[in-house]
């Protein structure tokens, strides 16, 4: 590597003058947007960025709208300026920018994708890129190749549309395995590919390879959410936005009043009313040097141990690999170099993988503790030894916390089964001053507290008993809808059939509450012969029909709620599949929640038909129970946190 060479590559941005990050930034411009080449990451890139913003705001290159390099047969010129976005690269800053545009807390933002690819619009048949905001490059003549993904429509471009031109992940995969670039060579990863072919003056070989490329409406998926809850609903978000089929490096934050939005005006660079969250600022690549399997309850979840790296001021040696199915999906092996993300208080995570030099496969077939051949369970791996030690720790830490001993931790419960042969809840019940004495850094206070708060936990609602069986996707908040309707007693007695039909449970639930009542007869009634048990059924604590808001409203939205809870309706704020009515500003209006509520056969309904009506009538069907039952099983069951150094086992 040559003095310049490494001068463009091997950078400290913090110690660069602002000539010399000019010249970087040409230079990386240069191969990025014209060559379709990238010689540092977007993250080292943007490092270059902000540190030229810091020393001139006002900088041409802080200010500039780029555009990639395509072969284009004419130019056009926008109805409406294609910007580009001012960028944020932590929470701090989107909620800096929100603070300065938002007229009170209740300000509702649109949160969207940012999707990686050619910025585009398509109007009166004829498909140009941004170019400079104001004049773009006409590519009609790739419309061949292009399939327009918009709000209830999938096929030909032939409808007006904003978005981006990318490649679907899945497509990516699939299609692009067979199709050659200029010369034979594969193409490195979608970005490039979409890049590569917007260059080409001749797509009648992409056409004869099949290739296709996807224009993405940028209002087709959209969360509305009030400014008050952005940061409690952030990682959320950001978390089912990154699962998307689409290339991303970001999501765009937007005004949702866009009359309010347009008020604010633009600077030559972008829109006031909007922002975008760069991803770049919460990610960096490293090393894999390992998968470590950490037990839970029903599943072992792969962690990666990884070179360390900072993100955020915080050193990173551990990220989460979610499940097996991740793994393959993503075609992931120790020695690759993973792209590791951390958004907001999000648990690390690998986001994708590029092939190492020297790999190894990152999977095991064996369960780390037992040496049980082990079993796919959907997207787990499970170890279906019961008397798996491992597996026994992690299912009695679980049904100690739901019972409600929170002051009996992992650590003391694996000294309970080690040294007083502690296998149930009935067994901790049952423990005397005697025993806890027998255990390592227990005096007669400490031993005391907790004998204490194991008799408080002998008082103890039916739900908890329910959760603490660990039968799989039922969690408290699960357990606590099921039992509104039915006692313990009742639920033993129930079909399968008849389990389907309690609102939010479906087929899947109600095979495996019906299996392990049955497997777990003898632990049930212990366990209940241990506790009295406050029953739920007939406590007219039965779950109301949820209730959301949409548009602009006379009156603020707390007037509504308020009044949603006279008519008994519970007022929440997203749409959801247990929802049971949208009321709308404006019914005929689209995007946000209404779409949502559109696609998941949710009721509409005007303002003013719904301020006329009387009060909620009870949810006779669950309009969706399969879809209920995966969504609430995704919160209570996913992995979401790195898991404590003994739960490791290392490969």
């Amino acid at each position: 590597m040559s003095a310049d060479d490494d001068f463009f590559i091997n950078f400290d941005a913090k110690k660069l003058s602002e000539a010399d990050l000019g010249r970087l930034i040409e230079h990386h411009n240069r191969c990025y947007w014209e060559k379709g080449e990238q010689e540092i990451p977007d993250e080292r890139y943007d490092e270059l960025l902000r540190a030229l913003e810091k020393i001139n705001p006002e900088h041409p290159l802080v200010l500039a709208v780029h555009a990639p390099k395509v072969a284009a047969i004419g130019k056009v010129t926008h109805a409406k300026p294609m910007l580009s976005l001012n960028k944020a690269y932590s929470l701090e800053d989107v909620l800096g920018w929100a603070g300065k545009c938002i007229r009170n807390e209740d300000e509702l933002l649109l949160i969207q994708p940012k999707y990686d690819g050619i910025s585009a619009n398509f109007a009166n048949g004829v498909l140009a890129t941004r170019g400079d905001g104001e004049i773009g490059e006409n590519i009609s003549d790739k419309i061949p190749l292009i399939e327009l993904e918009t709000t209830n429509y999938k096929g030909a471009l032939k409808r007006p549309a904003r978005g981006e031109i990318v490649i679907r992940d899945d497509d990516f995969k699939t299609i692009y395995q067979n199709i050659a670039r200029k010369g034979g060579r594969a193409y490195k990863n979608s970005r490039n590919a979409v890049a590569g072919i917007m260059g080409l003056k001749d797509i009648s070989d992409m056409l004869r390879q099949k290739a296709k490329l996807t224009l993405v409406d940028y209002d087709m998926i959209s969360y509305s959410i009030p400014f008050k809850q952005l940061s409690t609903e952030w990682p959320r978000i950001i978390a089912e936005l990154e699962a998307l089929p689409y290339p991303m490096d970001g999501i765009v934050i937007k005004l949702a009043d866009s009359a309010y939005s347009d008020s604010l005006g633009n600077t030559a660079h972008h829109p006031r009313g909007q922002i975008a969250f760069k991803f770049s600022g919460i990610r960096q690549e490293s090393p894999l040097l390992n998968v470590q399997w950490s037990f839970g309850k029903n599943c072992l979840t792969p962690v990666a141990e990884i070179e360390p790296v900072d993100i955020g001021g915080i050193t990173i040696r551990h990220a989460t690999l979610h499940n097996v199915q991740n793994i393959i999906d993503r075609d992931i092996h120790i020695g690759d170099i993973v792209t590791v993300e951390r958004a907001g208080d999000v648990i690390p995570y690998i986001v994708s993988a590029k092939p190492g030099e020297h790999r190894k496969v990152a999977l095991i077939e064996r369960c780390p503790c037992c040496n049980t051949v082990l079993k796919r369970s959907g997207p787990e791996l499970c170890c279906p030894n019961h008397d798996c030690f491992e597996t026994r720790v992690q299912r009695l830490c679980a049904s100690v916390r739901n019972i409600g001993i929170e002051r009996l931790g992992e650590p003391n419960i694996r000294r309970m089964m080690q040294v007083l042969g502690v296998r149930t809840l009935k067994d901790i019940f049952k423990l005397t001053m005697i025993d806890i004495l027998k255990l390592e850094g227990f005096k007669e206070k400490s031993a005391s507290n907790l004998l204490n708060e194991i008799k408080s936990a002998r008082s103890v609602n039916d739900f908890q008993v329910l959760a603490a069986l660990n039968i799989p996707n039922i969690g408290v908040n699960v357990a606590k809808a099921i039992l509104t309707a039915h006692t313990i007693q009742e639920l033993r007695k129930l079909s399968i059939e008849k389990l389907s039909e309690i609102n939010g449970i479906g087929p899947e639930r109600a095979g495996a509450i019906s299996r392990e009542l049955a497997a777990q007869k003898e632990i049930l009634d212990e366990l209940l012969e241990c506790v009295e048990v406050k029953q739920t059924k007939g406590t007219g604590s039965a779950n109301l029909p949820k209730i959301c808001f949409t548009g602009k409203m006379p009156e603020q939205r707390g007037y509504y709620e308020d009044l949603a809870k006279q008519k008994g309706y519970e007022a929440v704020d997203s749409v959801t599949q247990d929802l049971a009515l949208l009321v709308a500003a404006d019914v005929s209006a689209s995007g946000g929640k209404l779409d949502k509520a559109r696609k998941s056969n949710i009721k509409i309904i005007a303002l003013e038909d719904w301020l006329k009506s009387g009060k909620a009538e009870p949810i006779a069907d669950d309009p969706a129970p399969d879809s209920v039952e995966k969504s609430t099983a995704a919160s209570e069951e996913s992995s979401t946190g790195i898991p404590k150094k003994q739960g490791f086992f290392n490969f």
